[in-house]
Formats: structure tokens, sequence, C-alpha cells
């Protein structure tokens, strides 16, 4: 789901916080991890906040803008205190490719020089036009890659704990690779099984997992955009289900409208199981765990009868 700049905020207290943080040159110096002081790293997202502090720990501090799961990020506008952070930052961690284009605004209006972490561009995932799937966090792969950045942006910048930050990425890698190991599993037993969905938010997991999406693109673009749907394309969605032509329904839970809801009602009438996610970390969750349990509910759903 993509989520639209957020206009500039003029704070005139930022305005010393932007010139104080301009003098000190173009790139952040390094942190005196002797004297105590942590790595400050902003996040767009609550999953983005988790890695970081998956492979910091102790030695950086985490701000996460989005947080809520039960949160539209299309609704989200940055706060005063949202400028203040990024300000302040010595390191932004954002996922690009018009996902949270507000980060952009941030940094442009902060006056400071962090260090940036774009998923989208470390991961070398191409973007560009409909067909492009911005929901980078849900391919383990890409986040391997983006854990072994943080690990590199960390370590630069507070040398005295590389190997801290180096043991957090390989403990981050090995969970991954589980995950990767348990989607295979999955991949064994119902590849080519048919999914519907009603935005691309899963679709890497999805693929990782070696199911195939049915729905006609127009149709989850439409939702994802919120331009409405088709009659003619509503019912060929619909057909999906009354024709049994798939075996799941996965929905993104942070959104909602009468399509999606005409979905979850086709897929129980047919008695095909649902599966909810999320853009943001549930309560309580990591990404290791949160996405863990994604791969169980869909090895569960597609073991449904």
């Amino acid at each position: 789901m993509r989520v639209p700049p957020t206009a500039g905020i003029v704070v005139c207290s930022l305005l010393a916080v932007a010139a104080g943080a301009a003098l000190t040159g173009c790139a952040p110096a390094a942190v005196p991890s002797d004297h105590g002081a942590r790595i400050a790293v902003v996040a767009s997202t609550s999953v983005y906040g988790d890695i970081a502090r998956a492979i910091g720990g102790g030695a950086i501090t985490v701000t996460s803008l989005i947080t809520d799961a039960a949160q539209d990020p299309h609704s989200f506008e940055a706060s005063a205190q949202d400028q203040l952070a990024v300000a302040k930052a010595d390191v932004v961690i954002e996922n690009g490719g018009g996902y949270d284009d507000f980060m952009t605004s941030l940094r442009s209006g902060s006056g400071g020089h962090p260090e940036v972490v774009n998923a989208v561009e470390v991961s070398a995932h191409g973007h560009g036009g409909d067909a492009f799937n911005e929901h980078v966090w849900y391919d383990f792969t890409a986040m391997g890659v983006v854990a072994e950045k943080l690990a590199d942006v960390f370590s630069a910048l507070d040398p005295a704990h590389r190997q801290d930050f180096t043991a957090g990425e390989v403990a981050f890698a090995a969970g991954l690779a589980g995950l990767q190991h348990d989607a295979a599993a999955v991949k064994q037993d119902h590849a080519g099984a048919g999914v519907a969905i009603t935005e691309p938010v899963p679709l890497y997991l999805l693929e990782a997992c070696g199911l195939e999406n049915k729905t006609p693109a127009a149709f989850s673009r439409a939702i994802e955009e919120g331009s409405g749907v088709a009659p003619a394309l509503m019912h060929a969605t619909l057909q999906l289900f009354v024709d049994e032509r798939v075996q799941l329904l996965v929905y993104n839970a942070q959104t909602s409208g009468p399509e999606t809801e005409q979905l979850r009602a086709a897929a129980k009438t047919s008695d095909i199981p649902t599966l909810a996610v999320t853009e943001t970390l549930p309560q309580g969750a990591t990404y290791l765990s949160w996405m863990g349990e994604n791969v169980t509910k869909i090895r569960s759903a597609l073991s449904h009868g």
C-alpha cells in the first residue's frame, strides 16, 4: 500500500536544531561509545525498527514512526515530534519504492545528515510501473541484505561494538534461514496451490511458499489505490471462490472496504480459509516471530479439510 508524501512541517523550534545539525558537516560523526552514547535510529515503521534493534541491541536507540498494527498507513501524518526525531537521527531506515515517501519530506525538512538505509535500494529490488510490489519486508532474502547493511552502518558509526553488531546480524540471519526452511516445506507440500489476495502486501511470502496468486492484477491494484472496482472485475474475482480455484484468501487487516468484505464473505460461503496479514508488527511480536506465525498459519490453512 502506498503512503502519500506528508506535507512539510514548519516548526520554529526545529530551525535551531536543523542549523546545528548542518554545522556538523555532510556525514554523521562516529558515536563515542566510550562516553555511553548510543546510535539514534529512526525507522519509518516498527518492522524496520525491530530489525534494527535485533542488529544493534543496547548500542542503539530506536524510534519507529508507524507502530500500530491497526493503523492504516494511508492515514499517517508526521508530527513535529517525528520531525525532531529525524533531525537528531544518526541513521534513518525507510522502505522506499514509494511506500513511505513521508520519510523524504521529514529528512529534507530536518537539516540533519543521517545515514539512510533504503530497503528497496539496498536489496536491489527493481521498481517501476504497476507491477512493482513495494512490500519488500515480506521478502526474507531482502531483509537479510538490509540486516547486513545495518550491521555495516552501525559498525562504521560505533567501531567499538562491531563484534556485537556482527553477532546480531548473524543471529538474525539464522532466524531468516529458519523462516526460509519453513516456507520451503510449505512449497514442497502445496506448490501451485491457488490463492487470492486483496492487496499485494504478502505476495513475496506467498511466492516463497510456492503458491500461485489467481487474483486479477487490476483488482488488487484498485483495492490498494482505493480507486474502486468495476462490476465486471468484481464478478471475475468473486468467481475464483465460486469455482474453488483458490484454496486460501489472504487479506490486509489494516484496510477494509465493501469489496474486501465481499471477498471474505465469498470465501466463507465456499468454505475457503482466510488469513489476515498486517503491514506493521502485531503488539508484542518481533519480525521473526511475526513472520514465523504467518508461515505457520499459511501451512495450517492449506491443510484445511
